[in-house]
């Protein structure tokens, strides 16, 4: 192999990899580089361990002729065969190098290389990658050239792991921070905090969808149950919603005990606030039906939910708002002090859905009038709506 172009491919990645913007660009820029300077590689594959509840992490396999695959595995696979029998795991477990020649025997121990042999490989080793905060991540290298890797391959491959964990890190650093920010502020705010939104004030006006809700009855639920079995309870609860919520466009902004935050942005559909409401009123509907089917046994009971929504559409400022360093990206304005008011009405109503006259006059639906109610902040009496189909299911 080249040896300058070898350290050519090194300083480009100390430099960022800077001809690339996107991982899987990156990956292969970097692979044909490699081939380009005599290395026989055919397949290359980089598996990177994430910080997120759900993911395990994400792998780019990268082959000869073919662009780069993207996948991502969750934590389930840490119980499957496959990986008990995967040379990965003995990376990722001891953080040491696995070679496997696909014509020595003891290569059959490991059964995705009886799958590389298959589609001619000669040759495969899977290496550690070292991160700054001792987590260890992988690549794997393979070859389909006769004789597999030689000696100078493999001082080559080991030589360009340092660089390659750097850039790595540096990107997996700004994936896990965005995905971090998607799983605690929502994906809109952690997009725009990533932007550079972070100072105190720094807040946009727009125009939304604002739902609220709650679950009925928590304070005597919280008052007989365990708490570990009320915190199991509210996660399969917001399960039923935030499902929808995101399926229709919506943003989770915030979880207050049992309550639920969520907002729609109406200019991201270029002004068209019925579509954006019949969206909503669809998740509306969804969660309604998967908080009645939700049901928790606890001991020899089988308990039963029902929760309440508030939709309106208004005007809200959205951005930090908090004291000295410690910031909340969120939304208010009287839109939102009128839909929390609401959402207490669906309980003096029973019902499960309520909408203010706003949201209903932009959202065409058969509609329920229930009346005038005075609201507390508020100088006018606001007229509030229920869905006809509540009001047969009240009656019957």
């Amino acid at each position: 192999m080249n040896s300058s172009e070898l350290q050519r491919i090194c300083n480009w990645l100390i430099g960022g990899a800077w001809s690339s913007l996107e991982p899987a660009e990156m990956i292969a820029d970097f692979c044909e580089r490699l081939v380009a300077a005599g290395l026989p590689l055919w397949r290359f594959g980089i598996f990177i361990r994430t910080l997120h509840p759900e993911i395990f992490g994400r792998n780019f396999i990268w082959r000869q002729g073919g662009e780069v695959e993207i996948g991502s595995v969750d934590f389930e696979i840490l119980e499957t065969p496959e990986f008990a029998r995967s040379p990965l795991r003995i990376v990722f477990e001891q953080g040491v190098e696995v070679r496997g020649r696909t014509s020595d025997p003891d290569s059959k121990r490991f059964p995705f290389l009886e799958d590389m042999r298959a589609e001619g490989a000669t040759d495969y080793i899977a290496m550690p990658v070292p991160f700054l905060d001792g987590s260890i991540h992988a690549t794997s290298w393979i070859t389909q050239h006769p004789g597999g890797f030689s000696d100078d391959d493999i001082a080559a491959i080991r030589s360009i792991i340092a660089p390659l964990a750097r850039v790595s890190e540096i990107i997996s650093l700004r994936r896990t921070a965005e995905m971090l920010l998607d799983t605690y502020v929502g994906n809109r705010a952690g997009a725009r905090i990533l932007g550079g939104q972070i100072r105190r004030g720094h807040t946009d006006t727009m125009q939304a969808v604002i739902w609220l809700s709650d679950l009925r009855g928590f304070t005597a639920l919280s008052d007989r149950l365990p708490a570990e079995t009320v915190v199991a309870i509210l996660n399969h609860y917001f399960d039923c919603q935030v499902t929808a919520i995101r399926g229709h466009g919506g943003e989770v902004l915030k979880f207050m005990g049992d309550g639920l935050l969520a907002v729609f942005p109406i200019d991201e559909y270029v002004g068209d606030a019925a579509h954006v409401c019949a969206r909503v009123l669809e998740a509306a509907r969804e969660s309604r039906a998967s908080v009645e089917q939700l049901a928790f046994p606890v001991g020899d009971v089988v308990e039963r939910f029902r929760f309440g929504v508030a939709l309106h559409i208004g005007n809200i400022l959205y951005g930090n708002i908090g004291g000295g360093n410690r910031l909340d990206f969120t939304c208010i304005g009287p839109a939102v002090n009128l839909a929390a008011r609401l959402e207490k009405i669906t309980g003096r109503l029973g019902r499960t859905v309520v909408a203010s006259e706003g949201f209903a006059n932009v959202c065409h639906h058969d509609w329920h009038e229930l009346g005038e109610f005075p609201i507390a902040g508020f100088s006018k009496a606001q007229r509030v709506y229920g869905l006809a189909e509540e009001t047969h299911a009240l009656v019957g």
